[in-house]
């Protein structure tokens, strides 16, 4: 036998290496590099290794290092590594995963030369002995654990995982939902499940016998042990022959209070599904359970408070962004919108994030569509109100009919209007907020456009996945060049032709500036994740292709996201148009292709017949009003130019009076043929899945309006007859003139309803 400080002959270390491989305790070996290079059978057994599994070489880390104390082990590792020892305990993610706490006791390894070449890592599992330090680590652990989270399942669920298998078999805990106690937590040693109907399972009413230990602990608000009687007060006899088999042997009632008030009541139980040195708690372990349920209970209090805010945060939020977008023609529409996660800042705990992200699918005027995505600078409540505000500014305008480029020039000058006092720089801050407005025409696929500063969408085809290129791109609202007086910022527009079919995938900057764990963002990266998914599921729903690209991109939400998804089609949409000669001749005419096609179109006779009288009264005023000289106007960043001032330009605009019909017709025969047949108008017809939408354009500048006549006025009814009538109307300006347009329906309600009825019987 070799005396003590003598080397070793070859022989005995032969007996050492027999030692190690019978010693009850884990013993690790790693290098320089934190690579592993030996260990026992007991560390196989502890951390879990997966059987036929080769570790040599890889990292400590890779053992099963819980996430939260990577950063712990690594700090040991270097501690070690300057010749120091430590010892501690730590949380390990075993194969089978199951998880559990690590005391662990390092020491430098040292070489020939007496320098440090690795660590020796001595290790147990924590609690089983029930050591009194190590009680006091499980303390420290819990407090640590509640506060790495605000979530209440989170917090609830974490404090059961630390508790079992390491202090109890059983962990319940149980919170009041106003008068009922009501389970939130079972979590069982083992992975053992009680049978169904005699434990109380998560999300069932719990009731204790007045008796039981559990009703103490709450009546008498203090924590309550129970080793002897644990089955004379059982809440049933079900629940009792279970306990029985299980083999509770001790329990532990400690009541849950925060802030003065009764939260609900954790409960702690040893049986016989683990093995332990102590199978029954006594007075130190009844102080440390209150101790930890006072932790717990603060931390659920605080959980709610914060999902209570949260809540109220995010239901302010989504009140400013649309629930739900309306049947478009032409287009089907998925939208989704995900919140930034909370937000840590020092000095002021978690806080909430709000953004001020926003998407809108806007109806147009002859089923257009006005499609926008827009993002807000910054977080928190004045983001999300400016972010309010601009949409319903945007929803304004675009209803008006006004051009994008125009769009954009008007919301630049709003955003200004919004800026905030910056107590810090004595000026005034204004949010640089980006936004793309498109208004699509899903009849003849034309997409005019105007973008201020805003990521280009995804173009999906059949054949690829790739960035719409767009022509133009201006500089954000709220944007100026240093010194500029706003004549700087002019905002253009630009038209494209979509593919037949196409999907456009808007997204904000949210979805591609994830933060991976640990790392940073990496948007081009993120996009051609996003790019790739996308593409997997391109010939899917585009439900489907919203939540693939909203799970696209792995990482921490650091900012809102919103993602809108748009898919072209074809079906049910017909077009029909035709240009007639501005005399009164004509009306009878124009009304002649609208009867004829709405009947083709399968229009229900009365509807028709409403829309043919409509056509009527637009077409009469524009034969009556029609310029006889055509004025081209321009759509600028500065506002709209024409070339030439109409005729009569210092009157009232336009109205519809037909007082002088008959004057206006004669004085109109009396004119040359040639400048008579300049006068035309396109009369345009559209039909929908269940809409049909009427255009008249001309070459007048002036838009009409409805006046109020007289009881012995012979006109000024048209325009109210059109109010009435029609499901919409209005007026737009056009590069040459006008455009004047109604909506009506293919179907009464009452065929409608009667129509769901029949399908109903027939089911």
């Amino acid at each position: 036998m070799t005396r003590w400080g003598e080397p070793f002959r070859e022989g005995d270390a032969l007996a050492t290496a027999a030692v190690a491989d019978q010693a009850q305790i884990a013993i690790v070996v790693i290098d320089r590099d934190s690579l592993l290079r030996y260990w026992n059978p007991f560390a196989r057994e502890l951390f879990g290794f997966v059987g036929g599994r080769d570790y040599v070489g890889l990292s400590l880390l890779d053992i099963g290092i819980h996430e939260s104390d990577r950063e712990h082990a690594s700090q040991l590792a270097r501690r070690v590594l300057r010749g120091e020892p430590w010892e501690g305990t730590f949380a390990v993610l075993r194969g089978d995963s199951t998880w559990i706490h690590v005391r662990a006791q390092a020491v430098p390894t040292r070489g020939e030369s007496g320098e440090v070449d690795g660590i020796t890592l001595i290790a147990r599992e924590a609690l089983r002995s029930g050591r009194v330090e190590e009680q006091y680590g499980l303390l420290e652990r819990i407090g640590s654990r509640l506060t790495s989270s605000l979530e209440f399942d989170s917090t609830v669920r974490g404090v059961a995982g630390i508790l079992v298998p390491q202090f109890a078999d059983h962990c319940f805990i149980d919170l009041y939902d106003r008068d009922r106690l009501v389970r939130q937590v079972s979590v069982h040693a083992e992975g053992w499940t009680p049978p169904p109907r005699t434990w109380f399972d998560v999300g069932d009413e719990v009731r204790y016998p007045e008796r039981h230990f559990v009703t103490q602990a709450l009546r008498r608000m203090e924590t309550v042990v129970s080793s002897e009687y644990l089955f004379e007060n059982s809440p049933s006899t079900r629940s009792d022959q279970v306990s029985r088999q299980v083999g509770i042997t001790s329990a532990i009632a400690a009541p849950l209070r925060a802030r003065g008030e009764v939260l609900g009541v954790l409960t702690l139980a040893l049986s016989g599904l683990s093995p332990r040195q102590k199978n029954t708690y006594g007075g130190f372990d009844r102080d440390l359970v209150g101790a930890i349920a006072s932790r717990v209970a603060l931390a659920i209090d605080n959980a709610r408070l914060f999902e209570q805010e949260r809540s109220t945060a995010l239901a302010f939020q989504r009140s400013l962004l649309p629930s739900s977008l309306p049947r478009l023609d032409g287009l089907t529409v998925a939208h989704r919108y995900l919140p930034a996660g909370p937000l840590r800042s020092d000095g002021c705990g978690v806080q909430t994030q709000i953004g001020g992200d926003f998407y809108d699918a806007i109806p147009l005027s002859a089923g257009r569509v006005g499609l926008v995505i827009g993002d807000v600078e910054g977080r928190g409540p004045h983001a999300a109100a400016v972010m309010g505000q601009l949409r319903a500014a945007l929803r304004a305008f675009a209803q008006a009919d006004r051009e994008p480029a125009d769009i954009l020039r008007e919301l630049d000058e709003w955003v200004r209007q919004l800026g905030q006092e910056d107590e810090e720089g004595g000026g005034t801050w204004i949010p640089s907020v980006s936004c793309l407005y498109m208004v699509y025409d899903a009849w003849s696929r034309e997409l005019s456009y105007a973008n201020a500063g805003h990521a280009p969408p995804l173009l999906v085809t059949s054949e690829s996945v790739e960035k719409i290129d767009l022509e133009v791109t201006d500089r954000m609202l709220g944007v100026r060049a240093k010194g500029g007086s706003g004549e700087d910022v002019v905002y253009h527009q630009a038209n494209l032709r979509l593919p037949i079919g196409a999907t456009l995938v808007l997204y904000t900057d949210g979805l591609v500036d994830r933060r991976p764990a640990g790392g940073r963002p990496d948007p081009e990266r993120a996009f051609e994740r996003l790019s790739e998914r996308v593409a997997e599921v391109a010939d899917k729903d585009v439900d489907q292709i919203a939540e693939a690209a909203v799970h696209s991109v792995p990482g921490e939400l650091d900012d809102d996201t919103a993602l809108m998804v748009v898919r072209t089609h074809s079906e049910e949409l017909a077009l029909r148009e035709g240009w007639f000669p501005s005399e009164a001749s004509t009306v009878g005419e124009a009304r002649h292709m609208a009867a004829n096609t709405f009947n083709e179109w399968g229009v229900d006779r009365d509807q028709a017949e409403l829309a043919c009288l409509l056509v009527s009264e637009i077409v009469t005023n524009v034969v009556i009003h029609a310029t006889p000289h055509p004025v081209h106007r321009e759509f600028t960043g500065g506002g709209v130019l024409d070339s030439e001032t109409p005729l009569g330009s210092g009157a009232d605009e336009f109205d519809e009076d037909w007082t002088d019909l008959l004057e206006a017709v004669a004085e109109e025969s009396d004119e040359p043929a040639e400048e008579a047949g300049e006068k035309e108008f396109l009369l345009r017809l559209r039909r929908g899945a269940n809409t049909v939408w009427v255009e008249v354009f001309d070459n007048d500048l002036r838009l009409p309006r409805i006046r109020s006549a007289a009881a012995d006025d012979e006109g000024g009814r048209g325009l109210y007859l059109v109010e009435q009538l029609a499901s919409r109307w209005g007026a737009r300006p056009t590069p040459d003139g006008k455009a004047v347009w109604f909506e009506m329906p293919m179907h009464s309600e009452e065929a409608e309803k009667a129509d769901e009825e029949h399908g109903t019987d027939q089911d």
